[in-house]
């Protein structure tokens, strides 16, 4: 759960996607620059293989960071938070219990 959470929220935050945009445009400059020396197959070709590819390094750069990213304190604070909020629950339960055993004696008390 903690780790889908982070991963969708990395996704969204849309940094590999500029990542790789950024190299697309690096290398179609390159090759605009350079265009007296490649045949517009080749300029097509290598632009498209170097963005397959840095698309992969992107991904690879991902996965590395989901993997390597330290989720230990996440674990334990969303641990912390159920135990809490069950704790809570049980007090509640205790509290309306001792209510309805006080409000048993006024009752009774009253009847005598």
């Amino acid at each position: 759960m903690v780790v889908e959470n982070f991963s969708r929220k990395l996704l969204s935050s849309k940094i590999f996607d500029t990542y790789v945009a950024t190299v697309f445009f690096a290398v179609l400059i390159f090759f605009v620059l350079n265009a007296n020396y490649y045949t517009p197959f080749e300029m097509i070709f290598w632009i498209v293989l170097v963005t397959i590819g840095f698309k992969g390094v992107a991904n690879i750069m991902f996965s590395l960071t989901v993997s390597l990213m330290k989720l230990d304190n996440t674990q334990d604070a969303i641990a912390f938070e159920k135990s809490a909020n069950k704790l809570e629950s049980l007090v509640n339960d205790l509290a309306i219990q001792e209510a309805a055993v006080q409000s048993k004696k006024n009752i009774n008390g009253n009847e005598k």
